[in-house]
């Protein structure tokens, strides 16, 4: 092995994790998963030493369990999560034997899937991703004469957005840090919210990554992830597909009520979403969440269906989370900041700008079966699906086009 252990602690995950896993837990602890892991970038590669490398950091985290004071926080700050749940983290640990990683005939040179259960596989995508990204940066990069600038590039870049927040020249209301799936480096994602927060930059409320919001006592954030909506809503045979929508809220709702509400509209695209997004869940939900599509276009539509429902959506969050930066989130906050509270997630933009002549890794570890069948995300952009079956892909368009002319039900 030549790099220190990547993943240090089991709270080092995104917070939706936890508030899928708790209902995962409660209501779908039978489920089965598959995971498939896929590289989006043409022409990067994993080289033999990588994938080994990834091999010896996969089964570091795999080691790990949830230490005492770590549960301790989780129950003190966030208030959600209930006593049942935790005491099964205290008994939960990362199982080597579910997860496969190895060089492949793929163009990316590499293949990692995970199989399980549910409530395990679910943790999984999160540490693998920051493990892949990590490994793949410095091997690529640090050994190389001159990788020290790499840090320093990424600092100077932090320090221009962090000066245009402070003179006004962007402002975007409420933003967090998204970035750790697809993160430069651990320790530069640790700088990165420390100085935010010591800093006291104007609207940042927070990061997904749990264990430094723990370390630096800002607020942990996110609620789900595409995975739900998927699993919920295509892995019960039974259903019809083109209501996993409905079936995602009944569940969450049903564990949360009006706590922890952002749903995700874009799973099998949104048009599909706000058939199924009636009053009732519209009250509930405090918001919504924006994934693909033109952002401008989703959030006239959001404001627009709010107010057909009755409910003023002022009341309501947009919380935006698609490949932003914070010239464009100024954008999108100016055009709705009247309309609705307007919030983003901000990823690569903040945890792997390294400058124009490093790529940004675009890797994604998708759900890709569910009991057996395979899952499929529709979204509103091309290119963000993924599934192993066509035939599957094409089975659930039918569906959803069926559902659009028969909107009464």
């Amino acid at each position: 092995m030549n790099l220190a252990p990547i993943i240090n602690s089991l709270l080092e995950t995104d917070l939706y994790k936890f508030s899928m896993g708790q209902t995962i837990f409660h209501q779908f602890n039978k489920f089965r998963t598959r995971w498939d892991f896929k590289c989006r970038n043409p022409d990067v590669v994993f080289t033999k030493e990588m994938v080994q490398e990834i091999q010896e950091q996969i089964s570091l985290f795999c080691d790990l369990g949830f230490r005492e004071s770590e549960l301790d926080w989780l129950r003190d700050n966030i208030p959600w999560l209930t006593e049942d749940y935790i005491s099964y983290l205290r008994r939960w640990y990362p199982r080597i034997e579910q997860i496969d990683v190895c060089e492949s005939s793929d163009p990316c040179g590499m293949s990692i899937t995970a199989e399980g259960e549910w409530s395990d596989t679910s943790m999984y995508e999160v540490p693998i991703l920051a493990i892949v990204s990590e490994v793949y940066y410095a091997f690529k990069y640090w050994a190389v004469p001159g990788a020290n600038a790499l840090n320093l590039e990424f600092e100077r870049r932090l320090h221009d957005k962090i000066e245009g927040l402070s003179a006004g020249k962007y402002n975007l209301g409420t933003f967090s840090e998204f970035g750790m799936r697809r993160r430069y480096s651990a320790i530069m994602q640790d700088m990165l919210v420390k100085t935010l927060r010591d800093l006291r930059i104007p609207g940042f409320v927070g990061t997904s990554n749990v264990y430094l919001a723990k370390k630096y006592g800002v607020r942990p954030c996110g609620t789900m992830a595409h995975e739900f909506i998927m699993c919920v809503g295509q892995g019960q045979h039974e259903y019809n597909p083109a209501y996993s929508n409905r079936f995602m809220m009944d569940a969450w709702t049903r564990e949360y009520g009006v706590e922890n509400g952002i749903a995700l509209t874009d799973t099998i695209t949104t048009d599909n979403f706000l058939l199924d997004f009636n009053k009732k869940y519209a009250t509930l939900f405090s918001g919504v969440r924006h994934d693909s599509g033109d952002p401008f276009e989703w959030a006239s539509r959001m404001v627009a269906h709010y107010r057909s429902l009755g409910i003023d959506p002022r009341t309501k969050t947009l919380l935006f989370s698609d490949s932003l930066d914070f010239e464009r989130a100024t954008e999108i906050y100016q055009a709705f900041k009247d309309d609705a509270k307007v919030a983003f997630g901000i990823g690569t933009y903040l945890s792997c700008d390294l400058g124009d002549d490093v790529e940004r890794l675009n890797i994604v570890m998708k759900v890709t079966e569910c009991n057996g069948q395979p899952v499929a995300k529709i979204s509103d952009a091309p290119g963000k699906g993924m599934c192993r079956s066509s035939s599957y892909v094409d089975y659930l368009e039918r569906c959803i086009a069926w559902r659009k002319t028969h909107k009464e039900n």
